[in-house]
């Protein structure tokens, strides 16, 4: 990745966009565009600091890639979209620089556009299906998708022109969710809207889910996720904090003694994975879980003010290879680490996490460690991590997801001095639901079990986003909420029976 700057980025997307602006665009002259990169903070000074890194399109960047798109009939892009956000049509108007009508053609399918366009994996959804990064044979030249919804949102909200959904005349029915992450905040916009009262509960003490305590502030700064709150509750949702259904009440009760016509599980999954080994009960590891909602939710970062104490590491190990890996791996540097290792069996292009978040990673500082495994934590005579045994892989044939395995290579372990360890490798769904809900159905892992209009085994209760797909992303997330709260308001309306008592 290059480093210009936003002003000199701006200044060759002005030049260039003086050529196209008053030209008949053909298909040819749209594939010769130039794919805008996004600017973005210098990273040895950003990786001190918590502040977002990516700096956004600027008027002529946005106008510029939105005529890179060739609007094609059959609208691939949108097929790929776990919501259906009518792409080329909200592209068209920002090449026209119609921000205002952009923003809402989007909004008619997703109302957390600001928070998408930042952390959903775009290139593995609608931009891998993108008809030009086909052509290019490069996906990473298709249209910037995500960028640019990035952009109106953006646009929309420092211009002061973010204005609550209309909500149609009062039902006298009562929804319940469980649950204020990117699945329960979608059910709770579209219940709203179609005039049922809705009440969130939410375990902790802020409200946004994984996107608060999860997603670091350099990706998606908290401010967004809280404006988007604060228009649900414009809307007249009402929000319940500290307030834990399954420990402060049961689902059940919601229904029965407090009245609610219909609930909607969406608890994320926060029960982290851990690698069974020696020495993981050291002072010094955390689960990534952990360590992020420490930093994220808490502040840790902020010494004078957090609340929560700071682990200081300077050598620090995470495990793992995807978003959550790369969220923990940045935030150590922000915490202060000196050196940062990301250990990972495979080799970098078989790594979950997206490319731009690894590429910023690496940009900070962070070393990775392919082709590598934790064996064993090593601890000092204190209880503390001083080093972690690291085993040498070689990759062998496909395994199921059709990413080659991992193979160990017998007596190559090594000792890596650190002093805090970071276990990344993914969640499980966290049993307290299904432990304090009689008769709600879960898998084997624990994820609850839903129909195709994610209907839960229980009557008038509905679930979504991680805690049934297991980790996810943001997107998949509020594309489930999308389809629990059709339901929800169908159920409500009286056109589906079958979920009646």
């Amino acid at each position: 990745m290059s480093h210009k700057t936003k002003e000199q980025l701006t200044k060759e997307a002005e030049a260039l966009w003086a050529t196209l602006k008053d030209r008949t665009l053909s298909p040819k002259d749209r594939m010769g565009i130039p794919a805008q990169e996004m600017p973005a903070r210098e990273p040895l000074k950003r990786a001190r600091e918590m502040d977002e890194v990516a700096l956004g399109y600027s008027d002529e960047q946005a106008r510029v890639e939105a005529a890179r798109c060739l609007g094609c009939k059959n609208r691939p892009c949108v097929a790929a979209c776990p919501v259906g956000v009518p792409i080329p049509e909200f592209i068209a108007c920002v090449q026209s620089g119609d921000y205002a009508s952009a923003v809402a053609t989007i909004k008619t399918a997703n109302l957390l556009p600001a928070i998408c366009g930042r952390v959903c994996p775009q290139e593995r959804q609608c931009q891998s299906q993108c008809t030009l990064g086909k052509s290019l044979k490069d996906v990473d030249k298709s249209v910037a998708i995500g960028r640019l919804e990035r952009f109106v949102a953006d646009w929309e909200r420092e211009n002061g022109l973010v204005r609550p959904p209309e909500v149609a005349k009062a039902t006298g029915k009562k929804v319940a969710i469980v649950g204020s992450g990117p699945a329960g905040l979608t059910v709770a916009a579209d219940v709203r809207r179609a005039g049922h009262e809705v009440t969130i509960f939410e375990a902790f003490h802020k409200t946004g889910g994984v996107m608060v305590y999860g997603i670091p502030e350099f990706r998606l700064p908290k401010a967004i996720v809280a404006k988007e709150v604060e228009t649900l509750k414009a809307m007249g949702v009402t929000f319940r904090t500290n307030y834990l259904v399954g420990r402060t009440e049961t689902i059940e009760n919601l229904l029965d003694r407090e009245g609610f016509d219909a609930a909607f599980i969406g608890t994320g999954a926060g029960l982290p994975k851990f690698m069974d080994i020696e020495g993981e009960n050291l002072i010094g590891v955390f689960s990534a879980n952990e360590y992020l909602t420490r930093a994220n939710l808490m502040k840790a970062y902020d010494t004078s003010r957090a609340a929560t104490p700071l682990y200081e590491a300077k050598t620090v190990g995470v495990v793992g290879g995807g978003n959550v890996a790369m969220d923990a791996c940045r935030m150590a540097l922000r915490l202060g680490a000196e050196k940062v290792y990301c250990v990972y069996r495979r080799t970098r292009g078989e790594m979950p996490a997206r490319a731009e978040e690894i590429a910023h990673a690496e940009e900070e500082g962070v070393e990775f460690l392919f082709l590598r495994n934790p064996t064993k934590i090593v601890g000092d005579e204190t209880g503390r991590v001083r080093a972690v045994e690291l085993l040498e892989y070689e990759l062998g044939e496909p395994d199921a997801s059709g990413r080659r395995s991992p193979v160990a290579r017998a007596g190559t372990e090594y000792e890596l001095p650190v002093d805090a360890m970071i276990v990344a490798l993914g969640n499980e769904s966290n049993p307290l639901m299904a432990q304090t809900t009689a008769g709600l159905e879960v898998t084997k892992r624990g994820n609850i079990v839903v129909d195709g209009k994610q209907r839960t085994s229980l009557k008038r209760v509905w679930a979504g986003g991680d805690i049934v797909l297991g980790a996810a992303t943001v997107i998949l997330a509020m594309g489930e909420g999308r389809k629990a709260a059709a339901s929800i308001n169908a159920y409500l309306a009286g056109d589906e029976q079958d979920q009646a008592d």
